[in-house]
């Protein structure tokens, strides 16, 4: 990423994953695209009863999902610290055995998650977790290249508002879809800035993005060419700065799903801190 100044950033652009990084692991190389591939392929569904009326039977789908995700969380669940290699990064239990915190002491930055979601290796996000029953539940970090990038404070992007259009630009950009009669509606819901307890200023945003589509767009009659949602998702963003580099973690809910879940991604949220890297 090209370095910006204050005054000189027209479009936010967030990090993409530094290969270097992912190399230093021993990983294979994934694929070049940025942040979560999480299309509508993933998405988790539960099918409701023939006898529940509409209302009845989303609320039984997304019971149900939280049900099986809770008991999956329990069986993947240990109470261990984990050191992986030169890179020294650490998985350990923290408060209440809820969360464990990871450590990457190599890029510089951490974070509390939620103990049953598992990591995904290959993702295209320097460190990528999910939840292993709600695909859509996720979150990622990523970060500039050392080598094109020198922020000195998240305030180069410009104010919260500034960056966060860039934020939303850069979800619509990873969510461009070759597809006939596909649309997509976006909106900026908050951007605001935060002083941690670690004295750093950090950028919060929220966007929702839904997706709609026809599945008969190559029809003659327009009626027979209606779009219907596809997905509704909301997206938090917080963006940090150290070590001349651009830190942003990614988290994403399904809107129906953020009333269950918003506790844990908040807390992830609240939990971010960008370090220095030790010489």
């Amino acid at each position: 990423m090209p370095c910006l100044g204050a005054a000189a950033v027209a479009a936010v652009q967030l990090p993409r994953p530094h290969p270097a990084s992912r190399h230093s692991r021993g990983a294979s190389q994934p694929s070049p695209s940025p942040f979560l591939h999480v299309g509508p392929r993933d998405t988790a569904r539960v099918p409701a009863a023939a006898v529940c009326s509409p209302s009845q039977s989303s609320a039984i789908g997304v019971s149900s999902e939280v049900l099986r995700r809770n008991v999956l969380s329990t069986l993947l669940s240990t109470s261990a610290v984990l050191l992986f290699g030169p890179k020294r990064i650490t998985l350990a239990e923290t408060t209440g055995g809820a969360f464990r915190e990871y450590i990457d002491t190599f890029d510089g930055y951490s974070f509390l998650y939620p103990k049953g979601w598992i990591q995904v290796r290959g993702a295209g996000a320097d460190i990528f977790f999910r939840d292993p029953v709600l695909l859509d539940v996720n979150m990622s970090v990523d970060i500039s290249s050392p080598s094109s990038s020198n922020y000195k404070t998240v305030e180069d992007l410009g104010p919260p508002e500034k960056a966060a259009k860039g934020v939303l630009k850069q979800y619509l950009t990873e969510f461009m879809s070759t597809r006939l009669g596909v649309r997509r509606e976006s909106n900026v819901l908050s951007a605001s800035s935060k002083v941690s307890d670690d004295g750093k200023l950090y950028y919060e945003v929220e966007v929702n993005i839904k997706s709609y589509a026809s599945n008969n767009e190559l029809a003659v009659m327009p009626a027979d060419r209606v779009q219907r949602l596809e997905w509704d998702r909301r997206y938090l963003t917080v963006l940090g700065v150290e070590n001349n580099r651009l830190y942003a973690l990614r988290l994403q809910s399904p809107e129906r799903l953020l009333l269950e879940e918003e506790g844990d991604l908040r807390r992830v949220m609240d939990s971010f801190r960008v370090n220095k890297i030790e010489a």
